[in-house]
């Protein structure tokens, strides 16, 4: 900081005290109740501005120590800003160096929570790329093996691992772009009748293998959604209802629908969710007591499908007992409540 700029920066209060001084001497050579000498009123402006300067000067000194200190650490200081801020010496330099501070936090946070997005991705994708090696090995074992088998039964089991890398391919793709929700989806009024008709006969191998008995209820419903994002999270929802459900087991989808919402629910009376982790079955990467002790799980489908479903201005809820149901419930809020919900 040098003597030009803060002059600069006191230019109003110069201006001010100019007029000031010159109000002050008009009124005083005016008035003619006091005879003042021309003499007396230009010495009284001398001292004036002698103590003016004098003013300025001292600020001046005090204001360059602190800026340049920052200056000082605008060059020189990469690392601990904030240990470094010059000490504040009034309440405008308080105010700066607390202003400094909370930027400082801010961007601390947000470099913290960049370094959690990518270890998770690194995690996510390391995990990926195991989960994919299954079905291409798998894959590799039934061509290694077909000697004694008819050519149906194997491309039956070589669909079977290709749907499983497409499922994992689909999961991939939708996770790399719901940072970038806005630029790829379009609301519009849906029916969920013909969407969750085209899940189930997606799905129809594994109700058939498994034997599992798949009951519909009403879904004849529109609701305001974009098609391809709602498509993916019911997917996501009844194949975790699938995974989790014993041989001849049960699915039940239907709708309800009151005031201030439509509901769609996934009902099954597979394994359950334990109590303590009923709680966490959103978080990236969790796959609670069923993931770790019968099916091998990524963790990411419904976490997925929950952020997905709040960009969508929906939200997931999921109701359980162990060994007894899972029912999950997409919530779609009416448009007299939908801001409400959506803020929530």
């Amino acid at each position: 900081m040098n003597i030009k700029k803060y002059l600069i920066d006191k230019i109003y209060l110069i201006i001010f005290f100019v007029v000031l001084m010159i109000f002050v001497s008009l009124m005083v050579y005016l008035d003619g109740t006091v005879k003042v000498q021309l003499a007396n009123i230009i010495y009284m402006n001398f001292v004036s501005l002698f103590l003016f300067i004098f003013y300025l000067f001292i600020d001046f000194f005090k204001r360059k120590r602190y800026y340049n200190a920052l200056n000082y650490i605008i060059e020189n200081v990469n690392e601990d800003i904030v240990s470094a801020l010059p000490e504040a010496r009034n309440n405008e330099e308080k105010i700066y160096n607390n202003l400094f501070k909370k930027l400082f936090e801010e961007e601390a946070i947000k470099i913290h929570r960049l370094n959690n997005d990518r270890r998770e991705n690194s995690e996510f994708i390391t995990s990926w790329v195991h989960e994919i090696k299954t079905p291409i090995a798998v894959t590799r074992l039934i061509i290694e093996d077909s000697m004694d088998k008819s050519k149906e039964e194997i491309l039956d089991s070589i669909e079977d691992e290709i749907n499983k890398i497409d499922g994992y391919v689909e999961q991939a793709l939708y996770y790399s772009k719901i940072d970038d929700f806005s630029k790829d989806y379009f609301i519009q009024e849906i029916n969920l009748d013909k969407s969750i008709k085209e899940i189930i006969k997606k799905h129809a191998k594994t109700f058939i293998g498994k034997k599992i008995k798949v009951e519909i209820g009403e879904i004849n419903i529109e609701v305001l959604t974009d098609k391809k994002w709602i498509d993916y999270i019911i997917d996501q929802i009844l194949s975790n209802a699938l995974k989790y459900t014993n041989v001849s087991g049960s699915i039940k989808i239907y709708t309800t629908e009151d005031k201030k919402e439509k509901r769609l629910i996934i009902l099954d009376n597979g394994n359950g969710i334990k109590k303590e982790d009923i709680n966490r079955v959103f978080e990236k990467g969790f796959t609670g007591h069923n993931g770790r002790e019968n099916v091998k799980s990524t963790g990411m489908g419904l976490y997925l499908s929950d952020k997905l479903a709040k960009k969508l201005g929906h939200y997931i809820s999921i109701e359980s007992k162990f060994y007894e149901y899972t029912k999950v419930i997409i919530h779609f809020p009416k448009l007299t409540n939908y801001y409400r919900v959506y803020k929530k």
